[in-house]
């Protein structure tokens, strides 16, 4: 490999300085304790207070933990201990997939994703366990009592499913929606059928008509109607803005929704409203039920 581009490779995949616009600048790590996720947090713990608990699934249900690290380090940013399914990786490797099945004399089927709801709900219980355990850096630092599962695309599937944890606070679906028909991932129940099950807020964000999951969201929000749902629609396609600085209008909009629902900041809230933030942006075109104030 050309030594300048495994320079790049190498930059793209490890940890960088504290960063993120919020009050607690963030770092990227990993912890010896949960090897197989990656940890976004406020470099200064001490000064952070409780943090609560934002879980993470990657598009592609990659086992990547680095590959929405400019948006996930703004939110954790804001003071919030992110941990993200999947190691610190080089961003340009091939997903390692399993096989893909069809159905005999169906358009349907099933594939192996690189991972399942199962590395979402043992974040939680990593993250439960760490902060009662002593010598942990994290003791009395978590704030288990409010939880977001999200995630972007395949990821969101994650969060749709790993959102039937009774811990989980809220939801944040991005680019994506629950599956009908098609090609489901094997270990990922995230259906029309499922949705019953969620018992919290949830937060979908899409990138528009050019969002391949823009259809799923829109039959999502027609389906639920026994929790507060909000749709937040910029014209981005599927891929999003998680790779731009501090994760672009994305985190912006991501750490406003998880400052009102985990911490009960007002401000936040008033973001959603027709005469706030995003509510005044044009980019942003928003609808659905807003949890009350």
């Amino acid at each position: 490999m050309n030594s300048f581009i495994a320079a790049l490779l190498l930059f793209a995949t490890q940890p960088v300085g504290p960063a993120g616009t919020g009050p607690s600048p963030a770092v990227m790590l990993t912890d010896a304790s949960l090897p197989t996720h990656t940890i976004y947090r406020p470099a200064d713990l001490g000064a952070a207070g409780r943090l609560p608990l934002v879980v993470w699934g990657n598009g592609g249900c990659r086992n990547l933990g680095n590959s929405a690290q400019a948006f996930l380090t703004e939110i954790a940013s804001h003071r919030f201990l992110v941990v993200a399914v999947g190691r610190i990786g080089a961003l340009d490797a091939p997903p390692q997939r399993g096989a893909v099945t069809a159905r005999p004399g169906s358009a349907d089927g099933v594939f192996q994703p690189e991972t399942t709801t199962a590395a979402m709900i043992s974040a939680i219980d990593w993250a439960v366990a760490e902060n009662i355990r002593p010598g942990s850096v994290y003791r009395g630092r978590i704030d288990t009592g409010r939880i977001a599962v999200a995630g972007h695309s395949c990821g969101g599937l994650l969060a749709l499913d790993a959102s039937r944890d009774p811990r989980v606070t809220t939801t944040m679906t991005m680019n994506s929606g629950a599956l009908n028909d098609g090609w489901h991932p094997i270990g990922v129940d995230a259906t029309k059928a499922s949705l019953p099950r969620l018992h919290g807020p949830v937060l979908y964000v899409s990138g528009g008509v050019s969002d391949a999951a823009y259809p799923n969201a829109l039959d999502d929000i027609g389906r639920i109607d026994h929790v507060p749902v909000f749709l937040a629609v910029r014209d981005v396609g599927h891929g999003g803005t998680y790779r731009e600085a501090n994760g672009g209008a994305y985190g912006r909009l991501a750490s406003a929704w998880l400052r009102w629902r985990l911490k009960g900041d007002r401000a936040a809230a008033a973001a959603f409203s027709s005469t706030g933030e995003f509510g005044r942006d044009p980019a942003w075109s928003l609808s659905g039920r807003l949890p009350p104030r």
